[in-house]
């Protein structure tokens, strides 16, 4: 008796999914935010000011050393990015980037910068990653989308490199920040 493959293929996908959640979660993440078409500009900027949000939680993992964190400084990054834009006084990247200075500065004092090798591949990482996303946002929108693109590329691959090696932050947000990343770089080059 030969068995029906169409029943059971949405059961397989439905248990490769399990296993890949954080994919899942970052191509269903990516969905719902997709670009309306709206103004080049808006579009480069919004996305050029989160990039700093990248690196910064990297950074901020590190100096703690608590990979559980990660998640939950997720969440508070994008509060602080959501009040920025909801107050419109300063830009999520200017507030983004003075926190990146307050935890290299606290990492220079009590001895991380110096003493600690991971945190200090991730304050080049908030460097790198940082000046990509400002001179995204100084250049012309039709080539700071390129720069912006490539800042949030080079993250996924950053993402998934700290997913292989097993360090920093937890794997699970590794794999979801890497696939977004990835995605996000492809909507700024193909779909705005």
């Amino acid at each position: 008796m030969q068995v029906s493959t169409t029943a059971s293929a949405p059961n397989r996908w439905v248990h490769v999914l399990k296993g890949r959640w954080p994919t899942a979660g970052a191509i269903g993440l990516t969905f719902l935010t997709l670009s309306g078409g709206g103004d080049l500009g808006s579009e480069v900027r919004s996305v050029a000011e989160v990039l700093p949000a990248l690196p910064l939680l990297y950074l901020v993992v590190a100096r703690l050393r608590r990979p559980a964190l990660s998640w939950p400084l997720l969440g508070v990054g994008m509060v602080i990015i959501f009040a920025a834009r909801l107050l419109d006084v300063v830009a999520p990247s200017t507030v983004l980037l003075a926190l990146a200075l307050v935890v290299l500065v606290w990492g220079a004092f009590d001895g991380h910068l110096r003493g600690s090798a991971e945190f200090r591949l991730q304050a080049i990482g908030v460097l790198g990653f940082g000046g990509l996303a400002l001179a995204g946002l100084a250049l012309d929108p039709e080539v700071g989308r390129y720069v912006v693109a490539a800042g949030w590329l080079l993250h996924g691959i950053w993402d998934f490199v700290h997913l292989w090696r097993r360090k920093v932050v937890a794997r699970s947000y590794a794999e979801w920040c890497g696939v977004l990343d990835v995605l996000i770089a492809f909507e700024l080059v193909f779909l705005v």
